[in-house]
């Protein structure tokens, strides 16, 4: 017997679509959001197709919220708007349940009570406002559950500092490295959603103190921090910033190339022309060879002033470049000495502290969503000396489970002041137009 075709009154954004997609795909899933973006409807709305196409006995999810009175307040309203239309369906007040016409059953539930939710199993679960839910509820209560159906789970929310929420995202970010095919990471600001407008976005800016519009509406953990190095709104403002071909006509071409160090880093090419960063060309699994024959097509098509390779990891790639006959090839040691020995601990905290001043005012930068998260992860003291020292590169990717490799190979075209080889620079177009992972 076929299946009568069940449609949900229900037609998403398109920022929802690229959730649901995601969510359709991956067992492990955290979603990160700005208000307002429909985070709660998109999850409702995911619980009801999943429950209704679920062909199992007795199919069982849960819509979970930090408070009861919390969690019937946001979803349950939802749930008996989206599922009404459904035949046969049952909604039973007293257990804040959905009961669907195939015996499955979503319900509606608080994480101020976790012990109600003891002994049972789960096909999908979604966890709402995370960052204010006990993290010991997931470990030693959902977790258990998804074991007999090997159910998904959607940990979801805004950021609100890093506590567990910050904790359970960084080791996400690790987690879909090595599993991405069962790990899903999704970061949702205001300024690239859609769903605000940018007129209401600027007076909700102007409104709102800094530090709580970077954490509600630019989905920043580290809002209150005071040692992150480049703000995440510094970087949208950059990714905002125009520029006309006449801005950077005299100004040098530069490329910086960060080859990878281990086996899930990225090698980077990054193209930049005064103001203006083009967006770069990342590749994986690259030997020295194959990446020096890509940072030679790169030269062929941008004709740079100058090409800063980190030697750390690009003796192969430096080496064979010169050995091809290119000019200006500049192997950078991130450990060495700084230009500005004053002012920088090494040559690595030189360059980004170049790049942030360079973000902070003038520069432009492509609009690549890994970039950003490289750009605004990195934190950084000062050591006895007075001088700037950034948090090391393996210290980061053990936090973050990754090396900042995009933002890495950007900084590399401030490791030193480059002049343009003629006074016109008749070229300020990069030919390489897209971001792209090879």
């Amino acid at each position: 017997m076929s299946r009568a075709k069940i449609t949900i009154p229900y037609t998403p954004r398109p920022v929802q679509q690229q959730i649901h997609a995601a969510l359709e795909t991956h067992r492990f899933n955290v979603l990160v959001t700005h208000r307002q973006l429909g985070k709660t409807v998109c999850a409702v709305n995911h619980l009801i197709k999943m429950a209704t196409s679920n062909v199992r006995p007795f199919p069982r999810y849960f819509y979970v919220a930090p408070f009861l009175k919390q969690a019937k307040l946001i979803a349950w309203d939802y749930l008996k708007r989206y599922a009404r239309n459904i035949p046969g369906v049952k909604f039973l007040e007293g257990e804040l349940c959905v009961q669907l016409p195939n015996e499955a059953r979503i319900w509606v539930c608080g994480a101020d009570n976790p012990d109600a939710l003891r002994g049972t199993y789960a096909d999908g679960v979604v966890l709402d406002e995370y960052a204010q839910i006990k993290p010991d509820v997931f470990a030693q209560i959902i977790r258990p559950m998804l074991l007999s159906r090997e159910g998904w789970v959607v940990f979801m929310g805004t950021p609100k500092g890093q506590n567990s929420f910050f904790d359970l995202f960084n080791q996400a970010q690790k987690n879909a490295q090595r599993e991405p095919s069962v790990w899903w990471v999704g970061v949702f600001r205001a300024g690239e959603s859609g769903v605000i407008a940018p007129a209401e976005l600027a007076r909700l800016q102007a409104e709102t103190p800094q530090a709580v519009f970077r954490q509600e509406y630019l989905c920043d953990f580290t809002a209150s921090a005071e040692n992150i190095l480049i703000p995440i709104d510094s970087v949208l403002a950059a990714c905002r910033r125009e520029v006309k071909p006449e801005d950077i006509r005299y100004a040098p071409k530069i490329i910086g190339v960060d080859p990878a160090r281990f086996g899930a880093d990225r090698s980077v090419i990054f193209c930049r022309q005064g103001v203006k960063a083009f967006a770069p060309w990342v590749g994986t699994g690259l030997d020295q060879m194959a990446l020096a024959a890509r940072v030679a097509r790169e030269i062929e098509c941008f004709h740079p002033d100058a090409v800063f390779i980190d030697s750390g990891c690009g003796g192969g790639v430096i080496d064979r470049l010169r050995q091809l006959g290119y000019r200006n090839i500049v192997e950078v040691p991130f450990g060495g000495s700084a230009s500005k020995p004053a002012q920088y601990a090494n040559k690595r905290a030189e360059m980004w502290g170049e790049m942030a001043q360079w973000i902070q005012t003038v520069g432009s930068l492509p609009e690549v969503p890994d970039l950003k998260t490289d750009l605004c992860q990195v934190c950084y003291d000062y050591d006895a000396q007075g001088r700037l020292r950034l948090e090391s590169k393996d210290k980061l990717k053990e936090r973050t489970g990754k090396s900042p490799d995009l933002a890495d190979a950007l900084a590399l075209t401030f490791a030193a002041p480059v002049r343009a080889s003629s006074g016109l620079n008749t070229r300020p177009e990069f030919a390489h137009s897209e971001y792209e992972v090879l």
